[in-house]
């Protein structure tokens, strides 16, 4: 792949093959919006290489931007020193206009010799950073470079790995022959003064380094964060792919990126990935972290008997880290690359790659890791004047949504109480005023909140029966006063947790004592609550009374219930409009639940647009559009740009100017809520790479029997419906080469179809032309069933024989129909059964709706933005289902849609423009059959 630089204006973009028309103007317009600092929503459809495209139009403006800094540092350094003759510096000469008597007054009222020493100083100290800057970035270069040259240095930390095991092989045999000479006789008792001669655990000061930067060398000081770019996507899969494509890109040797992920994805203690839980093994790691400083203050008190503690990690070794940042930053590696690198060095490469953030041009992280607070922070990421890529876009807002929205069951709040209970029986006399203040107000809280759901926290949740059922909907405010906290400050109760860890202490607690804590002379008050505790988990069997020794295996146990009801009081600090709590009253207190739902997203995105220089917010499938003209279109959107795009006519579009992408989300709900103005806001969108010829949309109104398709919840179970819909996959089945992907609105719909085509025979009938798959619920099953539904199509293809290949039959929003390429063979052609609309009767579908009724204008001629929700986030996962197939400039494959819903012009315009310029109606089958088999018999055709 020969690499070739494209040049567009007076910008050169390397490319690693001539790109297409789209991908030029795709890169143009994103260094445009780069270089002015401006907010861009970018929509690229799957297959025209919009990651090609991100990458090598970022990458070349982070490239001239630190090009043209370079530049701007050496004028000013350069004019900020001149040398004097016995060799010292010297500021500048001051102009002409400054040269004034000191009597002279400055505008501002001041002296001016005042004016010019401010001014001189401000000017060394601007003089200084950037010395202090350079010689950094010097010294970094220096690094690295010998990093990359030099083998010695590429193996340091394997060398320093070697000398640890022989001095842990030396320590055991030196504590084997002190165990063998004292055999089983009790030590001595020393006599008074005697234990000063005791030689404390020795602890060396490489040993005692620690991260946080207090024992580093002076030299190294921390470093400026260099200007960056962040990209995130939702799964680490798809970062996976980034990062490859980053590899195979011209920038894949220049650049110095970092993967970032959570404990869980890059710990390599096997010790810790065991506990399983992502909060367990979360706190396990802050634990270890801590034992190296806890053991050092018990050092500090001989006189007392020391308490055991977890013991350090090995991997968190502050020289290691080091050279594990280094080498991080050397090439460019996935998470995969990056355990393994980790597991080498024998350095944590959770923290290693933290460590190599300050540095990096590329930043590569999950969408929450960057659009959590509390998490950015601890990663320590800073987007103060940084660039933000937010790709895979078309669920950023179900996602921020879905971060800051918890649900605590009846249960858990028991469970939580039951155990800070215990815990302040145990150890209230050992603890101050302000902690048992606190304790007892959390417990009050947890108390409150079981009375509401109509419960008492004293008894068994599995046990009892609520009076009331039903759902019940609250505003923060109206929930706080109904449970009677409102005279509570729950900022300080979040501060003091945060800030205490009470959570984590509880966790140890139960972790050391087990579910049962059996009464002793020391807790008799104990007792009372050990048959009700255990009853919480009765699945779990009773465990011993004595601390688990540190020798013995410890069995993962579920995170404390108080660490997840933390988020949920941590929510209701929300403002009052911004969210809503919802009480779920079940058969049982211990089934019941109370959630917070965050109705504004923007809250929470403010901060991410108010600190970047730019946001960039990317798509494949940015549809369904809500068309704005211009005499009705909110104030602060009326002077958006559409960029490349024209208005789309139709009955929803006024003959005047209008933006026609589904950005219209973006700018209400996040963009404009968060105050973003409509200047600092472009938009791009381009039409697909894939030839006109090479796509059949068709949607069909009736089956083979003139069966009428309109998939509503009322129908969509009447067996004519069931057998219409097996008819026609069955004739399509016989013109259709290769595979075929069928998708339902729902698992418990597909499950009740293939049950009823089992029973009709029309399963038999299918099998003759494809062998039937189906959509596993579990997420671990989906690769193998990917897999033996590729090996069935390739071995179709090459035997020949009446199977032709294969059906998979999927379902909307499930594994299938995201982040899974059906290209080529694997998807000829991808079969929409009904429209998948959520659950109206959902009560936060409901309050999510009033909630855009109130506070959006509602549009002349257009639904009401309630309304229109529930059709976007239908026709969003149909367009993300659909355009599964598509996925090269040689692909080709047909789309059909089962229901004649599909044919009202409303819907039709939330399609994507390529899908929708194409489209087909056909009231009835026979044309469509014809059409169908036409299109596939010419694609079929060796070119």
């Amino acid at each position: 792949m020969s690499n070739k630089t494209q040049e567009i204006g007076d910008i050169h973009f390397p490319f690693p093959f001539t790109p297409y028309s789209i991908q030029k103007d795709f890169m143009a317009e994103l260094y445009r919006v780069l270089e002015a600092g401006k907010i861009g929503i970018f929509e690229s459809p799957t297959g025209t290489g919009k990651s090609l495209s991100v990458i090598c139009g970022a990458l070349s403006w982070l490239r001239d931007f630190e090009q043209k800094k370079h530049q701007e540092e050496a004028r000013l350094l350069k004019a900020g020193t001149i040398p004097l003759s016995d060799g010292k510096e010297q500021p500048p000469p001051l102009s002409a206009s400054c040269k004034r008597t000191p009597d002279t007054l400055s505008p501002a009222g001041e002296p001016d010799w005042v004016t010019q020493f401010v001014q001189k100083k401000e000017e060394r100290d601007l003089v200084d950073r950037l010395k202090e800057e350079q010689v950094r970035r010097k010294k970094r270069e220096e690094r690295l470079q010998q990093m990359h040259h030099n083998a010695q240095l590429k193996y340091a930390a394997k060398r320093v790995r070697q000398e640890e095991e022989e001095m842990e092989r030396l320590l055991r045999l030196s504590r084997e022959m002190l165990a063998a000479g004292t055999g089983a006789k009790p030590l001595e008792q020393l006599a008074s003064g005697e234990e000063e001669l005791v030689l404390a655990e020795y602890e060396s000061d490489e040993e005692k380094g620690a991260p946080s930067g207090v024992d580093e060398d002076e030299d190294d000081p921390e470093e400026e964060h260099v200007t960056k770019i962040y990209y995130c996507s939702r799964t680490h899969s798809q970062l996976a792919q980034f990062v490859h494509e980053v590899q195979r890109s011209p920038f894949g040797k220049d650049t110095r990126l970092v993967s970032l992920g959570s404990r869980q994805n890059l710990c390599v203690n096997e010790d810790v990935k065991t506990l399983g839980s992502v909060q367990l093994i979360n706190d396990r790691c802050m634990e270890m972290q801590r034992s190296k400083h806890e053991n050092r203050a018990e050092e500090e008190k001989p006189k007392r008997r020391r308490q055991e503690h977890q013991a350090a990690c090995p991997f968190y070794n502050y020289e290691q880290l080091q050279l594990l940042r280094d080498q991080v930053l050397v090439g460019v590696k996935d998470i995969e690359q990056l355990v393994a690198l980790g597991k080498e060095a024998r350095a944590c490469p959770y923290y290693g790659s933290r460590f190599a953030i300050p540095a990096a041009q590329l930043v590569v992280l999950p969408y929450q890791m960057l659009l959590h607070a509390a998490t950015r922070q601890a990663a320590g990421i800073r987007l103060q004047g940084q660039v933000v890529v937010i790709d895979e876009a078309h669920n950023l807002i179900d996602t921020i949504t879905g971060i800051h929205s918890v649900e605590v069951s009846g249960s858990q709040l028991c469970q939580a109480h039951s155990q800070l209970l215990q815990y302040m029986e145990r150890y209230g006399k050992r603890l101050k005023a302000k902690n048992l203040m606190y304790i007892k107000q959390i417990l009050y809280l947890l108390e409150k909140f079981v009375t509401v759901l109509g419960g008492n926290v004293k008894q068994n949740p599995n046990t009892q029966s609520l009076s009331q059922t039903g759902t019940e909907l609250k505003t923060i405010n109206d929930f706080l006063f109904q449970t009677q906290i409102d005279n509570i400050n729950l900022f300080k109760v979040r501060h003091y947790c945060e800030k205490s860890m009470i959570s984590r202490k509880l966790f140890g607690f139960t972790e050391r004592y087990g579910i049962v804590l059996a009464p002793s002379r020391e807790q008799p008050n104990l007792a009372g609550f050990q048959h009700f505790l255990q009853s919480l988990q009765p699945t779990v069997t009773k465990t011993p009374v004595t601390p688990v020794e540190d020798g013995e295996a410890r069995v993962p146990r579920p995170a404390s219930p108080l660490m997840h009801i933390e988020s949920f009081l941590a929510a209701l600090t929300t403002a009052n409009q911004d969210g809503r709590v919802i009480l779920s009253r079940q058969g049982s207190l211990s089934q019941s639940s109370l959630k917070f739902l965050l109705l504004n997203p923007a809250v929470h995105f403010a901060q991410v647009v108010k600190e970047c220089r730019a946001v960039v917010i990317a798509g494949g499938t940015m549809q369904p559009s809500r068309l704005w003209s211009s005499p009705s279109v909110p104030p602060l959107l009326a002077k958006a740009p559409c960029l490349l795009r024209p208005a789309v006519p139709g009955p929803w579009a006024n003959t005047e100017p209008c933006c026609c992408l589904q950005v219209s989300d973006f700018r209400e709900q996040l963009l404009a809520c968060a105050g973003v103005e409509a200047e600092r806001v472009v938009e791009f969108s381009c039409g697909h790479v894939i030839p006109p010829d090479n796509i059949l949309p068709l949607i069909i109104c009736s089956g083979p029997s003139s069966q009428q398709l309109e998939f509503t919840y009322q129908k969509r179970e009447l067996p004519q419906m069931m057998d219409e819909t097996g008819r026609i996959l069955c004739n399509l089945c016989t013109v259709v080469p290769g595979g075929v992907v069928c998708f339902f609105p729902s698992y418990e719909y597909q499950r009740q179809v293939y049950a009823h085509w089992d029973k009709s025979g029309l399963l038999a009938r299918l099998a003759v032309r494809k062998k039937i798959f189906q959509e596993p619920k579990r997420a671990n099953q989906v690769e193998q069933v990917l897999m033996e539904y590729s090996r069935c199509i390739k071995c179709c293809g090459q035997a020949g024989g009446t199977v032709t290949g294969a059906l998979l039959l999927s379902v909307v929003g499930g594994k299938m129909s995201e982040g899974i390429n059906f290209s080529d063979d694997l998807g000829r052609c991808v079969v929409m059964v009904g429209m998948p609309y959520p659950n109206i009767k959902s009560p936060e579908l409901q309050e999510k709706m009033a909630y855009l009724d109130q506070t959006l204008p509602r549009v002349p001629g257009q639904p009401p933005p309630g309304k229109a929700l529930v059709e976007n986030l239908c026709m969003k996962a149909v367009n993300q289902s659909i355009g599964r197939a598509i996925r090269h400039q040689k692909d080709f494959a047909s789309i059909v849609l089962l229901d004649q819903r599909y044919a009202r012009p409303p819907i039709l315009e939330k399609l994507p423009a390529w899908i929708r310029d194409r489209v087909e109606v056909r009231a009835t089958f026979g044309p469509a059959f014809a059409t169908m088999r036409k299109f596939h018999r010419e694609k079929s055709v060796p070119s």
